[in-house]
């Protein structure tokens, strides 16, 4: 995912716009990170350069906990153990 793509995204969720970037890897473009939206505590994954934004009833549960499981080291707690629609703490 290119940079410049945070100035036109909004929370699917709430419309929120200012999202926050976490990124985890990026070498010519962010290949793994999280968009995170701090009006409703949903964070959005980015895999293989791709930001998986879908409405919670779309996401994949098991992909979302490998990706917290895979990036919990590098990941804030508010994601990890707070973050919506899943988390690990309610695993």
């Amino acid at each position: 995912m290119k940079r410049e793509l945070m100035d036109i995204l909004a929370c699917p969720i709430c419309r929120f716009e200012k999202l926050e970037l976490i990124v985890l890897k990026e070498v010519e473009e962010i290949e793994e990170g999280v968009i995170y939206c701090s009006n409703c505590s949903r964070f959005y994954p980015i895999m293989d350069t791709i930001p998986v934004m879908l409405p919670d009833e779309l996401r994949e549960r098991k992909e979302d906990i490998n990706f917290l499981k895979k990036w919990k080291d590098f990941l804030p707690e508010k994601i990890i153990f707070k973050g919506r629609p899943i988390n690990l703490k309610v695993e």
